[in-house]
């Protein structure tokens, strides 16, 4: 399901209009090659891993270290394909700020206009999310959401936080693709960054107990479990370098009641009830922690970053003449196909006519 996190220092600024206009046309080039040879779903498995991306965002122009390359590959992939996602078979939808809460009506819209059934998209943009924000607490805040879906359900998200402590951006990869398909139960194939953090993972194996304990506390205990937060939050043992412990209680009682009231069957239900965030989460498996003795995983989901040049320079300047060349190279190989093709199926017609 998730294939990859990728950390990047915060960049600030615009990429400028010439290298975002050939940026699409590039990457416009780039995926209908791999569509004509290997197909829809190898653009999704390519997408979504983290090293294959930053390549992209290599040969595309942009810098290799930038936090920017991510939202700015994203955009030139969705005004790229702009007007032949049908012929494609893949759509783009989503990318940063108050693009990335628009990502449910676009694929409504889109749905509505292909005749696809929506609701099972717009659940794992949602949870995807959801995971990244509130099961996985590492210290950064999403401001980045890119869904690439293709017909038949299959989808790739590439999503983005901040942390401006630390001045990073970290990116997460995920996949559909995957047989194990599963939202809360090491979801990660693969996870690439610089740093490595010290973190509440409940989408660990390690975690299963806690996710178990943590829906039936919340469920069967509700309200009553701010007793023992109170108390834990007095008698707090050394052990506990991760957890914050500014919550405010009036906020947890009220979300403790809801989540009594719908009785969510399991842990990806719980995460999926609206304002059931970060702090009602660490507060659970706290409790399921210190008083209980069902332990979280602190494991950080880490495993494991020049063809044109960078916008600033780095590693070198942007060659425009090769970069022009490059995009008419691509669009003579296509252009080649495509008549390879129509060839092709003259001589199947000749054949079956004889």
């Amino acid at each position: 399901m998730k294939t990859g996190v990728a950390n990047l220092p915060l960049h600030y600024g615009s990429t400028p209009s010439w290298l975002f206009e050939k940026m699409k046309r590039l990457s416009r080039e780039i995926i209908c090659i791999i569509v004509e040879e290997y197909g829809a779903e190898e653009v999704l498995k390519r997408i979504s891993d983290p090293y294959w991306f930053q390549s992209l965002g290599c040969v595309l122009g942009f810098d290799w270290h930038s936090s920017g390359l991510t939202t700015t590959v994203c955009g030139a992939l969705k005004e790229g394909i702009r007007g032949i996602e049908k012929d494609l078979g893949i759509f783009i939808v989503g990318g940063k700020g108050q693009a990335s809460r628009k990502v449910p009506y676009e694929i409504e819209a889109l749905a509505q206009n292909y005749g696809f059934n929506s609701e099972s998209l717009i659940y794992a943009s949602r949870m995807s999310a959801k995971i990244d924000n509130t099961a996985l607490q590492d210290g950064y805040q999403l401001y980045h959401h890119s869904f690439i879906f293709l017909k038949n359900g299959q989808w790739a998200v590439i999503q983005q936080g901040m942390n401006t402590v630390n001045r990073m951006a970290r990116r997460y990869h995920w996949l559909s693709l995957r047989k194990d398909q599963n939202f809360i139960n090491e979801p990660h194939k693969a996870v690439c960054c610089d740093l490595k953090n010290q973190v509440l993972n409940l989408v660990a194996r390690e975690s299963q107990k806690v996710r178990q304990l943590s829906t039936f506390l919340a469920k069967e205990e509700g309200p009553f479990l701010l007793k023992d937060l109170r108390l834990i939050v007095l008698n707090l043992p050394r052990h506990h370098p991760v957890y914050s412990f500014d919550f405010d209680l009036t906020h947890l009682k009220k979300i403790l009641t809801l989540i009594q009231e719908q009785q969510p069957d399991n842990f990806e239900k719980l995460l999926g009830i609206k304002g059931v965030g970060p702090r009602t989460i660490q507060a659970l498996s706290l409790i399921s922690e210190v008083i209980y003795g069902a332990q979280p995983s602190f494991r950080d989901p880490v495993r494991y970053s020049f063809a044109h040049g960078g916008k600033d320079g780095y590693p070198y300047p942007i060659d425009k003449e090769v970069y022009n060349q490059s995009i008419q190279i691509l669009q003579k190989a296509i252009h080649k196909a495509k008549i390879a093709h129509r060839e092709k199926i003259q001589a199947l017609k000749k054949l079956i006519f004889i």
